[in-house]
This record gives C-alpha cells, sequence and structure tokens, in this order.
C-alpha cells in the first residue's frame, strides 16, 4: 500500500484553511487519493521528510522555531515523538543525512542553516550545529531584506548539501561529515541579482543540478561536480509561456526518474512548465505550461512509478491528479482531485 502524507499551513496569519497532516491512501493503478487519518493541532507543517523505512516522519512548521519528529504507525497514522526547537524562524525545509542521524533544516528567516542530532528512537534533539549564510541583499525591496535559504537537498552521493539562498542570490554548497557541515572548496555560485534561488533538483545519472528561481520565473541549469561540490552555471531560461506577460513567482522543480523531463511550477500563471532535457548536454529545451487546474500550486510531486503527477494549489485547497505520458514527459488533467486545506507538502511510503 502506498500512502501519501501532505502538510498544510493552518494558521490565520497565512489565511490558512488546512487541518495540520492529512494521510491519504494512493491507488497504484489510477493514482485516487482516498483520506485515511488528519493529524491535527500542528501550526503550519508545511514541509516533511520520510526516513527510508518509512516508520519515521519529520515536519518543520512554518512561521515558527519548531520540528518535530512523528512514529509512523501500522495504519499509516502518526504520533507525535517530540517537537524541538530548530535554531531559527521560519524553518521551510529538512533533509535527513544518509545516515540519518542527523536533520538539516533551513531557517528562512533567520539566514541559517541548523543540523539538528536524531536518536535511533526518532526523536530529535536541539540543533549541534548553526550555520550562518553571508551575502549582500538583492534588490527586492521586500523579498531580499537578507539571506534567505529556501532548501538543503543532500546530494545523490550524500557528501554535500547544497543551499539556494532567495535573499542573497547564491546557491551554497557545504561539505557534511559526521553531522558537521563546513563549506566546499568552492562555497557559493552567484546567480543573476533579480534570481531569488528556490528549490534544485539533481539529474539522477548525470553531472547536472537545476535551480529554480523565484522571483524571476526561470530555471538555472548547472554542471555539478559530485567531489567537490563545485557548481557551473550553463543555462538560463524562462519557466513562463512567452505569451504571459504578467507577474508571477516559480516555486517546484523536479525531474523524472529517467531523467528526461523536469519540471516547474508557476504561481499566479498556475501552470506546471514541462521541460526536455537533453541527454547528451544537460539543456532544457521549454516544451509547455500545463494549468495547474487551481490557484498558487506551491508544491507538485511525481507519483511512486512516475505515471501520475499530484498538484497542490494551495489557495484552491485541492490537489488535482495528472496523467503523465511516459515518451514525451506532457501532463493531462485526469479530472481528479481531491479536497485539502491549503496544501504545500506531498511524500510518500509504501505500506505493507
Amino acid at each position: 500500500m502506498t500512502l501519501a502524507y501532505v502538510g498544510s499551513r493552518t494558521t490565520r496569519e497565512r489565511n490558512a484553511r488546512g487541518e495540520g497532516i492529512s494521510v491519504f491512501r494512493v491507488d497504484a493503478e489510477t493514482a485516487s487519493l482516498t483520506l485515511l487519518h488528519v493529524v491535527g493541532g500542528l501550526k503550519n507543517p508545511s514541509y516533511l521528510a520520510l526516513n527510508r523505512r518509512a516508520d519515521r516522519l519529520y515536519a518543520v512548521h512554518g512561521d515558527s522555531e519548531d520540528a518535530s519528529a512523528f512514529e509512523v504507525l501500522a495504519d499509516g497514522n502518526l504520533s507525535l515523538l517530540g517537537t524541538v526547537p530548530c535554531g531559527g524562524r521560519n524553518p521551510v525545509h529538512l533533509a535527513l543525512d544518509p545516515t540519518e542521524r542527523h536533520l538539516v533544516v533551513s531557517n528562512h528567516l533567520s539566514s541559517n542553516l541548523a543540523v539538528l542530532p536524531v536518536a535511533a528512537s526518532g526523536e530529535l534533539s536541539g540543533p549541534s550545529q548553526i550555520v550562518t549564510l553571508p551575502g549582500s541583499p538583492g534588490p527586492h525591496r521586500v523579498e531580499q531584506p537578507f539571506a534567505k535559504p529556501h532548501f538543503n537537498p543532500f546530494d545523490p552521493a550524500g557528501r554535500h548539501v547544497v543551499v539556494p539562498d532567495k535573499g542573497v542570490n547564491r546557491v551554497f554548497v557545504f561539505r557534511f561529515d559526521e553531522g558537521v557541515l563546513t563549506p566546499a572548496a568552492t562555497p557559493w555560485v552567484d546567480t543573476r541579482e533579480t534570481a531569488g534561488p528556490r528549490h534544485l533538483a539533481f539529474h539522477p545519472s548525470a553531472p547536472y543540478a537545476y535551480v529554480i528561481n523565484e522571483l524571476d520565473s526561470t530555471v538555472t541549469a548547472y554542471h555539478y561536480a559530485a567531489d567537490t561540490g563545485k557548481l557551473v552555471a550553463f543555462q538560463v531560461l524562462s519557466a513562463l509561456p512567452d505569451t504571459w506577460t504578467g507577474d508571477s513567482r516559480a516555486s517546484g522543480i523536479t525531474i523524472d526518474a529517467a531523467g528526461r523531463n523536469l519540471y516547474a511550477s508557476n504561481r499566479a500563471h498556475d501552470s506546471i512548465a514541462v521541460f526536455r532535457i537533453d541527454p547528451a548536454t544537460g539543456r532544457l529545451t521549454f516544451q509547455d505550461a500545463t494549468p495547474s487546474g487551481g490557484r498558487t500550486p506551491r508544491f507538485f510531486a511525481l507519483a511512486p512509478g512516475g505515471r501520475h503527477m499530484f498538484v497542490l494549489n494551495e489557495d484552491t485547497d485541492r490537489i488535482v491528479t495528472f496523467a503523465v505520458d511516459g515518451a514525451t514527459g506532457q501532463l493531462a488533467d485526469t479530472g481528479q482531485s481531491v479536497a485539502c486545506g491549503s496544501p504545500v507538502c506531498m511524500v510518500f511510503a509504501d505500506r505493507d
């Protein structure tokens, strides 16, 4: 059985309608979603991560200063193991290291990363390390007053943590050894001054990384050196159709398992952009932008198996299911959707 865990915004300050973390069963053939449980009473569980055994789930609580650990029960429901301070304000992303003994968190409004030890029981401790990110603020008066890390995935080898920072227009790279972050030999790469880098996706089999830039709605392609973590940009292109002349903010990015297609979400244009990846060069070609079926697709995810995509439309409180063409990567609305208040993150677990 495949389960999907969906984190939602819950607070009045965010004009949110979510209840907490929703647990859905995913139909293996149709990708239809059936609600099983709702874990309520949580403040903005806005980003989630599962361990490999899928028996522990971790959440950061947006607009707070906390992270939580949960036990995943036999029926897929969650039992809170504990909540700890995460070393800064408004944690927006989290990632377990390969040993699953540490959790790295991006604190968006404190300009830092925090490393939280993880016990064998899955419980978290307060930060063992806090790293402040350097850089001059970008030109956007509202969005770029200081460093604002937004994402901190481990690279495929598990040796480096790569951190797009919207506030200072940099993508930082850190070596991670024995629970300690240290700047890589080339500690960051600068982006365009109006880019606002937000999220990143690594190619599954080639030395490329792709960053979605929130403020100018572009994607930057990088050569990525796994041994040193060095990033070298080689292409920038828009995530919007050339007929769109209004404002929009980019959000999420992902690549299919075969490494053939890249997807990015646009908020205001309210679409999922589809790009083809050249297998020889890593260069992207924009294909089209499919309407997201709602407003503000903050997050989207390819379902296990890659034949469907779920798009989380935050401001219309719906998760919309799309079919994915295996050959072209193109998306088609299946007509399936489920209600979910202010959904902003989705992760999957296979359960016996």
